[in-house]
């Protein structure tokens, strides 16, 4: 689990392509300190395993689905890419809850500059806009931000300063791929509710239903039927 704070703009390496998927080298000089075999890391938001630790660089295997899901695929060596060590039980949660498991691709479409800020509008799959609404949480690139606007096929964040400057997305331009992940609570509500997006709901459950409301003494039966 992740908390969509970056700590550390590391360097790719090498990304080689293996029979299972591919092999990721980082060059990482803070975040590979605290970093053994078998940690996890989110590189540009996507969890995946230290397979090695050599000095300052980490090296991790990619399974053909983390290549087909997400954007890792199109790494070269010197690009730089959003690292985050997972979240220790005694660490503020300064973001949202972030899984790496990622949603879906999307692609900045424009950045405007604002002040000292700018706004990003990124083109997002159904997959993730479904669960996106305006003040609430998103992972963009394993970067915590706040949605401002929900458009029909795309969402708007504001980027701040310090977060343009050491992020991905301060140097990203259109249409630059990124990697989503909306807040894991809107999938888990939407999926008990069964409402739009949410699929069928849970095992044993029949969504949000007026005969569930009257159940949990939510609106009185006698009154409904009057």
């Amino acid at each position: 689990m992740f908390t969509g704070l970056i700590r550390e703009l590391g360097a790719v390496a090498h990304l080689r392509r293996v029979a299972s998927g591919a092999r990721l080298a980082v060059a990482a000089p803070l975040v590979s300190k605290g970093s053994a075999l078998g940690a996890s890391v989110a590189v540009n938001g996507v969890c995946l395993t230290v397979t090695d630790a050599r000095g300052d660089v980490l090296e991790f295997d990619i399974s053909s689905e983390t290549l087909r899901s997400t954007d890792l695929g199109g790494l070269k060596p010197g690009e730089k890419v959003n690292l985050e060590p997972a979240l220790l039980a005694q660490d503020a949660l300064g973001g949202h809850l972030v899984s790496g498991h990622v949603d879906g691709v999307g692609k900045i479409r424009s950045k405007t500059e604002t002040g000292e800020a700018w706004k990003v509008e990124i083109e997002a799959p159904p997959s993730v806009l479904r669960y996106l609404v305006p003040k609430g949480s998103v992972a963009v690139d394993g970067i915590s931000l706040t949605v401002v606007d929900v458009l029909p096929e795309a969402f708007t964040v504001v980027i701040i300063p310090h977060t343009a400057r050491n992020t991905t997305i301060g140097f990203k331009t259109p249409p630059s791929p990124v990697n989503l992940e909306a807040d894991i609570i809107g999938k888990y509500v939407a999926k008990f509710l069964g409402g739009p997006g949410g699929g069928k709901p849970s095992a044993g459950g029949a969504g949000l239903t007026m005969e569930s409301l009257i159940d949990s003494g939510f609106i009185n039966g006698q009154e409904r039927q009057g």
